[in-house]
């Protein structure tokens, strides 16, 4: 069963993330021939109903992205992140 496309408003915003941590959701959002705030609404809608946006395919593919940008955060990192200041 199909559901009805939704209408919404988006705005843009600037939104700072970690750098590495970019650059795998590029890669995912190029995997999946997504924008990048297509796959953040994803993640999100996902995460507010407490279910995984990914399969095991994707987390695989995730897997070898945070391998080959040196990604080593994980959820425990979350909240306790330091921004080096500018040198």
């Amino acid at each position: 069963m199909s559901r009805e496309r939704s209408k919404i408003e988006r705005t843009q915003t600037g939104v700072r993330l970690e750098k590495r941590l970019l650059k795998v959701l590029k890669a995912v959002a190029t995997h999946h021939e997504m924008t990048l705030g297509d796959l953040l609404e994803g993640i999100v809608l996902h995460a507010f109903e407490g279910k995984s946006p990914f399969d095991a395919d994707s987390r695989a593919f995730i897997d070898a992205m945070k391998r080959a940008y040196r990604l080593d955060l994980t959820a425990a990192d979350s909240h306790r992140l330091i921004e080096e200041p500018d040198a």
